[in-house]
């Protein structure tokens, strides 16, 4: 749902009309828009901004654990366009069965690491990434250390009574 107020956001009008229906809300915090979008289209809200809105860099890409609420993550991209000073936050909440989207590497390259860390520690899968694979914890690390339910020693060590 996207209040009367922010209905008046030139950006939001525009996306709102180029896509119709994939705004799931919108808020304003801290003087930067926050808009919830539909997963399904993310690379293709990416490129308009980038391509008509002068955002030209995602600054950042992380991630959310939710648990045990369902959708139990959200995917949040800071974008930035330098040309009009402005900062926007898309954030697509993602299922935590097989958590997925599609990667934005072929919007903005530098998206690459990001999605990595966010794959490496919340274990969400971005589709047509180029190279996704650990970035942070070793090859043969079990788990996705960021994960709510992630146990707080780790999978290999067992603290059981009598170790100490």
């Amino acid at each position: 749902m996207i209040s009367e107020q922010l209905q008046e956001n030139p950006l939001i009008a525009v996306l709102d009309a180029r896509f119709p229906g994939i705004i799931e809300s919108a808020v304003e915090q801290h003087g930067q828009t926050i808009l919830y979008i539909t997963p399904a289209h993310i690379v293709e809200v990416c490129t308009v901004l980038r391509d008509e809105h002068g955002f030209i860099r995602a600054s950042s890409i992380t991630a959310l654990d939710w648990y045990p609420q369902e959708p139990r993550f959200e995917v949040v991209y800071l974008l930035h366009s330098i040309k009009h000073n402005l900062r926007i936050r898309l954030k697509c909440r993602v299922s935590g069965e097989n958590p997925s989207i599609d990667s934005i590497c072929s919007v903005w390259a530098g998206a690459n690491w990001y999605e990595r860390e966010v794959f490496d520690l919340f274990g969400i899968q971005f589709l047509n990434h180029p190279d996704l694979r650990r970035i942070m914890m070793p090859e043969g690390w079990e788990g996705h250390p960021l994960r709510k339910d992630f146990p707080v020693h780790g999978h290999k060590y067992d603290y059981g009574e009598g170790t100490h």
